[in-house]
């Protein structure tokens, strides 16, 4: 599927289950520690910063494809990191479309949030940033342009969050849905995706009925569809409070 349906079904997706974070009270560390996930409820304010970070995690997955949307997000930095990622994971749609790289990216950042301010902010920032690229931020045609624009609303984007005391105990939770967000966009697609990567098997969802990315109903039904159920999906959510 293309960037901006993969963004917009992660925002989707994150908007579906920030209610129900409440009933996980805590979330059990690699060291045996119990971390809460959130307090009582997520403020309007990480509702919707955790809707660009799932948005922009979405997009990890296709760190795989050097000419992708996130490729092109921060110009050469993230061009580099995507070659490197296509090297390592055996090139487009192997292991960063799998189950066990959503395990593996969530628990990390959870990790990163729980110990590593500076590492956590670092993948906020990235991800804030594959969110608003992919909804089309940027300047056609320019690459180094559309770069620094990004970085410009990326950063005022994060200012504010920090602003309003923004927690991030939820990072890796809303990473991980990104990213199986992603697989079952791809899924859905004539190619699939081999979810229980390092098996090679693809799984196609349903099966040998896929989508074709890019196409009329992708970008005329798909696209506008997911738009509606996120704008709808933020306004219910923020309906009894104001950012």
């Amino acid at each position: 599927m293309m960037g901006h349906t993969h963004a917009l079904s992660g925002a989707a997706a994150w908007l579906l289950i920030a209610p129900g974070l409440t009933a996980l009270p805590t979330l059990g560390g690699l060291a045996g520690e119990l971390t809460p996930v959130v307090a009582n409820v997520l403020s309007p304010g990480e509702l919707i910063a955790g809707a660009l970070v799932c948005a922009g995690a979405a997009m990890l997955p296709d760190l795989d494809h050097p000419h992708a949307t996130i490729a092109q997000t921060f110009g050469p930095a993230t061009w580099v990191l995507s070659k490197a990622f296509n090297w390592a994971s055996g090139g487009h749609r192997h292991a960063t479309h799998s189950l066990l790289f959503a395990l593996v990216a969530g628990v990390g950042c959870h990790l990163l949030a729980d110990h590593y301010p500076i590492g956590r902010d670092v993948v906020v920032v990235l991800m804030i940033g594959l969110a608003l690229r992919s909804i089309g931020i940027g300047v056609p045609g320019k690459t180094i342009t559309s770069a620094l624009v990004n970085i410009g609303l990326t950063a005022g984007t994060f200012v504010l969050f920090h602003s309003r005391d923004v927690g991030y105990l939820w990072l890796g939770l809303a990473v991980a849905v990104g990213c199986l967000a992603h697989v079952v966009g791809d899924c859905l697609t004539e190619r699939g995706c081999p979810v229980l990567w390092p098996v090679k098997h693809r799984w196609v969802l349903p099966y040998r009925i896929g989508i074709k990315t890019g196409r009329a109903f992708e970008i005329k039904i798909l696209g506008p569809v997911l738009s509606v159920v996120v704008i709808g999906l933020l306004a219910v959510r923020l309906m009894p409070a104001s950012v």
